[in-house]
């Protein structure tokens, strides 16, 4: 995944109204249960059927780290489905959402003005329009560099530009990314 598509999807658990389950028994039967198949949530995992059989049945209590990783990902990727669509739902229509970054931001501006890109810290709020695009860019599977592209819009317009009450000509590149965290 990349900064900006992880980003979204831990502003997406801070919706959830239960906790995931913690142990790995419980988490291997909650994976069962949403592939509909022990044979499924093996081949997810890259571990055999009987190895899965047997974390449903808490014969195996302890997975190795790695596996203990992958399996905590898939169950949060999968967890409550519902509570996530209704609060991307809600942002992408009424509430928008807040971008804070850390970010190298180049500009490309008219002659005789700095165009030379430096480390800005910036927390934003950006419309619903932009969270609408955002959600629909990381669903349909795109890119790193394409969500960093509708993100640098949203900050250009909202952020750089005033909503257009300056800067009308500037266009914003949004590089090096320190980090980016997303709230709605």
């Amino acid at each position: 995944m990349s900064d900006i598509s992880d980003s979204l999807t831990r502003a997406d658990e801070q919706h959830f109204t239960r906790p995931i389950p913690k142990s790995a028994g419980a988490q291997m039967r909650f994976l069962v249960k949403q592939l509909k198949s022990t044979r499924a949530a093996a081949t997810t995992l890259g571990i055999s059927q009987r190895t899965v059989e047997r974390y449903v049945k808490n014969q195996i209590k302890q997975p190795k780290p790695e596996l203990a990783a992958r399996l905590e990902t898939e169950v949060r990727r999968r967890w409550q489905p519902l509570v996530r669509k209704r609060a991307r739902a809600k942002a992408a229509r009424t509430t928008g959402l807040v971008i804070e970054t850390r970010a190298r931001f180049g500009f490309t501006a008219a002659p005789g003005t700095t165009d030379d890109g430096r480390m800005r810290r910036i927390t934003q709020h950006l419309p619903p329009e932009y969270a609408a695009r955002l959600f629909a860019a990381q669903e349909s599977g795109a890119g790193e560099a394409r969500l960093q592209q509708i993100a640098a819009e949203g900050l250009q317009e909202i952020y750089f530009k005033d909503n257009g009450a300056r800067a009308t000509s500037l266009l914003v590149e949004f590089t090096d990314i320190d980090y980016v965290d997303f709230a709605f």
